[in-house]
């Protein structure tokens, strides 16, 4: 009986219900509060924000936990919420598993500072300890009152000087002050401001923070972001002054003659708001406001473009301009003048700053006045510099990806005429890189013109390049036993990052647009290895601000210049519309991203119906880059009606999941509708019976069928025989380009033929990923063969980085399953590679999926978070003794793989590995 005893405590505690059973401690606690993907969020301008935290296991070895329900409490005051006192919401238990939760209290007010904290439930019904607290903080447009709780005013330079007519402002931006003072200490300073384009916010002598390139790149006719910034240290009792610059940003992009521009527009002077809130030591507040009180002068920025440079002449830079105590004697009032026109908001996604530094690797003088520093390493950014001479000097940078037979920067490959120029001041050392433009390159062509009468030329001390994007978390790790994964792996994220902005651009360099199809077919490939749930409602606002009247989404969002033909309305293009926000949906559980935008999913695909002839959509730029004749650009090898078509019938698939769980069966029922009858015409129109193939039988046109759906099953395995058979008759070479390439190597993935990808990557000779190595490439390039005349930094290509995570690592997420197949584990055995690992930072919390050959044994171990359970299979091909864990159940074999289900925790499989 005693041992009977044992073994049953044994078990509960092998299962994790232990202490609960015998009436302890709960086995599970919440953390990691998170309020709209932030901890602490300074401005919150959603109404009903959205709650989230984490269900973490006691004890570690605990397997099968759950959440069986939850409580929130949000409070006014810290002390409330320590006292169980939920003024302003107390959800009470509700019993669920969620644990994201929209707030549904008392209406929440503009500034005020809410606390908050959660009590979970274990899967027996015992109560947790309450979370540490967490808390968020109102912006100043909530309730539905648009800009409720703005007071300050927009202001900008005066006409004359906006508009300077002498030669020496020609084309200065402004520089702002503002003198305050303050009666006593502070207990706390926060300060919301935006300036567009751009701005950098000084306060007493200093910047702010590392953020920079802010706000973030918008409609601004539309949505113009904010930011929001604890400045309580750097304020005090007595005097201080704030100080701004302006740069043109996006907003103002002018006609620059003799330096490189991708288009002109703008949508008015460089203006900026501002509103400084100080709570003194007594309580009371004071607010310093943006208003015509303000003063201003042409600045040392006196050549500013998104695209052609940057030039700062820092004689014109007024010593203590910024700090309190200057004269502005001579400076002119601003102008309260109106705003773009679009809503004030906080700015939600993460910043843009500069996250690493590359050191000079080599310099060269290739001719005689002229030295290249190569940085080793092509990345999104700016050169920094120390250097000395003498006042009036002139330090001209020349960034570039490439160098040309000579040894000289070559812009070929991205834009030109494309340079930033410093002018001394001549005391001492100064550094100095530029605020308002950046660019993609890796080497730095310096030329120096010496002031009249120097002695000497300017000497650089220092020359670094500054690596600046978009300050997201990085969520997912990839490694494996293949060295040449593990480069290709990093020249494709070396691509990403350099094109993770405000926007997700193309290339960091001659166009910096915001293209649309990378952000769906892409999309795994991104959520695999960061946190883009913020980035992607933002692009989803992007794209509805973008859209048309008659429901056409253009290729590029935000649209700050219209292309023609194509490049405005290719379907593989605008499709992001419905496919970005359901991935999104798929890897992050937050469903509002397909309420806040059915609308614009529902218009885009009527908009596509109209387009159709006789069934077909058969216009835009098809499959872009794939390798036919001639040079890349437009499809070559596959029809627009194939690629277009069953994009569109992609569209009416995901749009009809989207209806089904947003609760509209009416919508649903005629997507569905709409989708088998694309599927009639596509298959009568395009298929050929007698060779089992689509189209032109490349690879986009039997792959996207297969992916998408539009396949008789009969027929799946002929054609997937059929692409399979095309890339080894060309030396498992590809030839499908920015969108085919997708939906090849999903169609091989998912088709169980990872071999064939493996051996796809293992080339290099063009065109291939190891070709790019070998040529030196440091980042993706956007041709397959490295063509100079190409971009040397995009990263639509990437799409074997969905295959690393998902594929070879076999881990997958999707929110649009069952709860018991969220997380699926599929690993896949291929080549010489003995060992692969993924760990992805989910919103389940961490899930790790690692396996490797030991022995002739498959090992996999499994990292499941409490409150999930996953499905992992095992490639296996006969029936053998596999080990596995206590708590996993075996539930079937499948084609070749034993299926087992899991609850949370940690496991271990071991199976006997049949190859082939």
């Amino acid at each position: 009986m005693r041992r009977f005893a044992s073994l049953l405590i044994l078990g509960l505690v092998v299962c994790g219900c232990a202490a609960s059973a015998l009436g302890g401690e709960s086995t599970i606690r919440p953390d990691g509060l998170l309020c709209e993907s932030q901890a602490r969020p300074l401005s919150v301008d959603v109404d009903s924000p959205l709650l989230r935290w984490r269900v973490e296991a006691v004890r570690s070895s605990a397997r099968g936990l759950r959440q069986s329900g939850y409580r929130i409490l949000v409070a006014t005051s810290e002390d409330k919420l320590a006292a169980a006192e939920g003024d302003v919401w107390d959800s009470h238990r509700v019993n669920s598993s969620a644990t994201q939760v929209e707030y549904r209290g008392m209406p929440l007010l503009a500034e005020h500072t809410y606390y908050w904290k959660v009590q979970s439930w274990d899967q027996v019904g015992v109560a947790s300890e309450w979370s540490a607290a967490g808390e968020w903080t109102m912006g100043l447009d909530v309730g539905g009152l648009k800009n409720s709780a703005w007071k300050a005013k927009w202001i900008a330079a005066a006409p004359d000087t906006a508009a300077p007519t002498e030669a020496k402002d020609a084309g200065a931006l402004p520089i702002f002050r503002r003198a305050f003072s303050l009666p006593t200490g502070v207990r706390k300073a926060v300060v919301r401001i935006s300036g567009l384009g751009q701005y950098e916010l000084r306060i007493n002598g200093g910047s702010v923070n590392e953020n920079t390139l802010a706000p973030g790149w918008t409609d601004y006719r539309k949505r113009v972001f904010y930011n929001t910034i604890d400045v309580t240290r750097l304020v005090h009792a007595g005097e201080n002054a704030l100080g701004v610059l302006l740069g043109n940003g996006m907003y103002n992009v002018a006609e620059t003659p003799g330096r490189y521009q991708k288009f002109s527009g703008s949508m008015g002077q460089p203006k900026l708001i501002a509103q400084l809130s100080v709570t003194l030591e007594d309580g009371t507040r004071q607010d310093i406001l943006s208003d015509g009180t303000w003063t201003q002068t042409p600045g040392p920025i006196t050549f500013s473009s998104t695209y052609g440079g940057e030039d700062f002449d820092a004689r014109r830079e007024p010593a203590g301009w910024d700090a309190a105590g200057f004269a502005d004697d001579g400076w002119k009032a601003a102008v309260e003048v109106d705003g773009p026109g679009g809503r004030l908001m906080a700015e939600p996604i993460p910043a843009v700053r500069a996250l690493q530094v590359f050191s000079t690797a080599q310099v060269t003088e290739p001719r005689a006045g002229a030295q290249v520093y190569d940085l080793g390493q092509n990345f999104s950014g700016w050169p920094a510099m120390e250097v000395q001479g003498a006042r009036g000097d002139v330090v001209k940078l020349i960034p570039g990806e490439l160098l040309d037979e000579q040894g000289l920067v070559s812009q070929k490959s991205s834009g030109e005429p494309v340079w930033f120029a410093y002018t001394l001041r001549g005391s001492g050392k100064e550094s100095w890189h530029p605020r308002f433009s950046y660019y993609g390159f890796r080497y730095v062509q310096v030329e120096v013109t010496p002031a009249k009468n120097a002695a000497a030329k300017p000497a650089i001390l220092r020359m670094e390049g500054q690596f600046v994007h978009a300050a997201v978390t990085r969520s997912g790790e990839f490694a494996s036993s293949s060295e040449q994964m593990r480069r290709i792996h990093n020249l494709i994220l070396a691509a990403v990052d350099s094109n993770l902005h405000s926007v997700l651009t193309d290339c960091p360099h001659r166009e910096k647009l915001g293209w649309l199809e990378q952000t769906h077919l892409q999309g795994k490939s991104l959520m695999s290895n960061y946190d883009l749930s913020q980035f992607y409602a933002k692009t989803a606002d992007d794209m509805q601000d973008a859209q048309l009247a008659s429901g056409l989404v253009p290729d590029i969002a935000p649209e700050y210049v219209q292309f023609e033909r194509g490049f405005r309305d290719s379907p593989e293009w605008g499709s992001a519309a419905i496919l970005a926000p359901w991935l999104a949906y798929q890897q992050y559980g937050d469903s509002r991203i397909l309420k806040n935008h059915y609308e614009m999913m529902k218009r885009y695909a009527d908009y596509l119906e109209s387009q159709a002839k006789d069934g077909v959509v058969s216009h835009g730029l098809g499959d872009w880059y794939d390798i036919g004749p001639g040079e890349p650009g437009e499809s070559k090898l596959t029809g627009r009606g194939l690629t277009a078509t069953a994009i569109y019938y992609q569209d009416l698939t995901v749009l009809r999941q989207v209806a089904t769980l947003l609760a509209k069966p009416e919508d649903e029922r005629l997507f569905l509708r709409r989708a088998n009858q694309v599927r009639a015409v596509f298959n009568a129109k395009l298929f050929h019976p007698v060779t089992h193939q689509y189209d032109t039988g490349s690879q986009t046109a039997n792959a996207m069928p297969l992916v998408v759906g539009l396949v008789p099953e009969s027929e799946r395995r002929a054609l997937l025989a059929h692409l399979v058979d095309d890339i080894r008759q060309r030396k498992n070479h590809v030839t499908a380009g920015d969108i085919g390439f997708h939906y090849v190597v999903t169609a091989l993935m998912e088709g169980g033929r990872s071999d064939v990808l493996f051996d796809m990557i293992s080339r290099n000779d063009t065109p291939s990923y190891g070709y790019q190595l070998a040529q030196g490439a440091t980042s993706l390039t956007e041709a397959w063969d490295t063509n100079p005349k190409s971009s040397q930094n995009h990263f639509m290509l990437g799409h074997i980085e969905e295959w690393f995570h998902r594929g070879l690592a076999g881990l997958n997420i999707d929110f649009s399953r069952p709860a018991a197949e969220r997380i699926v584990i599929r690993p896949a055995v291929v080549g010489d590679v003995t060992w692969a690992r993924d760990s992805q930072e989910s919103v389940l919390g961490r899930i790790v999926a690692d396996w490797k050959l030991e022995q002739g044994k498959f090992v996999l171990h499994v990292t499941i978070p409490a409150n999930a359970s996953a499905t992992v299979y095992l490639p296996v091909t006969a029936v053998g003794p596999v080990t596995a864990s206590v708590g996993a159940r075996r539930s079937r074999l499948q084609a070749g793989s034993a299926v087992y289900v899991v609850g949370s925790g940690e496991y271990q499989f071991e199976a006997p590995l049949h190859r082939d």
